[in-house]
Order: structure tokens, then sequence, then C-alpha cells
């Protein structure tokens, strides 16, 4: 009988043991594919072969599908207000709407003015409006509120990708330049910074060549800082903005030099982005 006993605890303690050693393996391979999950890609140039995928441009994809682009995208068309101040005077006090591709803008002045982009041409109607930077303002803000969603469009560059701690803050960054046939100001570039916690745009430093020389455009680089973000739909967007000095050296540096806030954000199935007749065309500036 104590022989019995004896077999019989034995047999239970190796079904535990062979059950522990089971779930150890289980355990190990789900560790094995969560970390293969997240495998960091590799250089294209780094010896895997043609077509891999760039550390710069994986970090492009990833902070588009941070954001969720493909929410974003889904929608037809995207309305809000734009208040905006630049060097202590106010800048921008618009509604702004655009299709969720950015291929057709318009911004409504509350003095009835309004400037619109049909996908072709930059329009200011009515004829007798003076707007010196309208084309620059129909451009360039409504690119900061997609920016997000627009890091991998067509004629898009990224290279440089790399980690870097400021501040005691860890951030992920990368360049985006474009290509030369791209928008009014090719020589553009963006060195872009994502917050490394939530993988979501912090903050881009920028130069803006409208109207001026290369050389005149990177002694000067500014940066936009996403200050708080909103979801809309499932989709993360920025509602405050802040502008400061950026240098490779420094980084930001300096008070902030603007802000803006944007509220009243509403997605759209239509809207309207029809030229009045009483419109004349904004010619794109002759680059220095």
């Amino acid at each position: 009988m104590t022989s019995y006993i004896l077999l019989k605890n034995n047999a239970q303690l190796m079904k535990k043991i062979i059950f522990i050693m089971v779930l150890l393996v289980a355990i190990s391979a789900c560790k094995e594919n969560k970390k293969d999950q997240h495998l960091t890609p590799v250089e294209a140039d780094g010896g895997i072969g043609d077509g891999a995928t760039s550390l710069s441009d994986s970090f492009a994809q990833r902070l588009e599908e941070s954001h969720n682009k493909d929410a974003y995208t889904s929608k037809k068309a995207i309305s809000y207000d734009l208040l905006l101040n630049f060097n202590g005077k106010q800048r921008l006090d618009v509604k702004v709407t655009m299709l969720t591709n950015s291929s057709k803008l318009r911004m409504d002045f509350k003095d009835g003015s309004s400037i619109i982009y049909d996908g072709n041409e930059v329009y200011l109607t009515p004829t007798n409006t003076e707007n010196p930077s309208a084309r620059f303002d129909i451009f360039t803000w409504t690119y900061f509120t997609a920016m997000p969603f627009k890091l991998t469009d067509s004629g898009t560059q990224w290279n440089g990708f790399e980690e870097k701690t400021i501040n005691s803050k860890a951030f992920a960054r990368a360049k985006l330049s474009f290509k030369n046939d791209v928008g009014d100001t090719a020589d553009d570039w963006y060195m872009t910074y994502a917050d490394t916690d939530t993988n979501l745009l912090s903050y881009a430093a920028y130069i803006v060549t409208y109207g001026k020389t290369l050389e005149k455009a990177e002694a000067a680089p500014h940066a936009i800082v996403y200050t708080n973000y909103k979801v809309l739909d499932g989709v993360a967007i920025a509602d405050s903005w802040e502008f400061y000095n950026w240098s490779e050296e420094k980084e930001l540096y300096g008070d902030s030099i603007g802000d803006a806030s944007l509220t009243n954000f509403m997605f759209m199935d239509e809207a309207d982005f029809k030229v009045p007749s009483d419109s004349k065309k904004v010619e794109a500036p002759k680059q220095n």
C-alpha cells in the first residue's frame, strides 16, 4: 500500500513537473513572439538586401500609425478655427476647411475674404483684397495641421534616424526633405521629433525657403511644438502649437515666438472649394 502511494505521488509530481516545463516553454515563446513584433528595421543599405525598410522610413510610418492616419484619410474633409499669434501680434484668425488629403484648401476670414486652393491654383477673393502672404498661409498652416498624416506622401524623403535624449527626455528623430518637384518650396526640410512614450509627433524644426534663398532660410530655423493633442473620431490631432527658435546645437531655445489654438474641429462629408467669379489668382513666388 505504501509503495502504491509513493508511486501515485511520484506520478503526480512528474505530471506537475511536465506541466510546469510546458508552461515555461509557452511563456518563453510568447516573449520571443512579442520581441519579434518590436524588432527595429534595418537600414536599406545595411546588408539585408534591396527593398528593406530603412530606420527613417519606418519612423515615419510608425508616426502615421500612432496618429491613426487611416481613420483620418477615411474622412472626406475637416474644418476648424485657427487663431495664430506670431512675434507678439495676431497673425491669423480664420476658419480652415480642407480635404484630408490636402488636395483642396480654404481659409475664410472674418472680413468676408477667402483664400482658396482648388487643387490647381491659389485664389484670393474678392479681387480687391490685399493679402501678400495668401499663398504662404494657405499651404503652410494647413500643412502643420495635417503633418502627422502626410509623412509618407509621394515625394517625401527620410534619412538620419536616431534616438536622442534632450533635457532628460527621450526622443526619436529623423529628417524629412522633398524631391525637387514637390510644392512651391521643395528645398524646405523638417527635423521631426517623436515622443518615445506616446510615439506622437512632439515637434518639428523647419526652414522656410518661400521667397528666400536656402542659405538665408537655414540661418534661422524655427520649430513648431505640438503642445496638446485631442482625439477626434479615433484620430490624434494637435489643438495647440507653440513656436521656438531652433538649432542643431541648442535644440529649442529662448522664449516662445508664437502660438496657435485650433478649435471646433469637425469632420465633413462635403466641402465647397468653388472659386467665385470675383477672384484673382495668386502666383507662386520667384525663388531668389
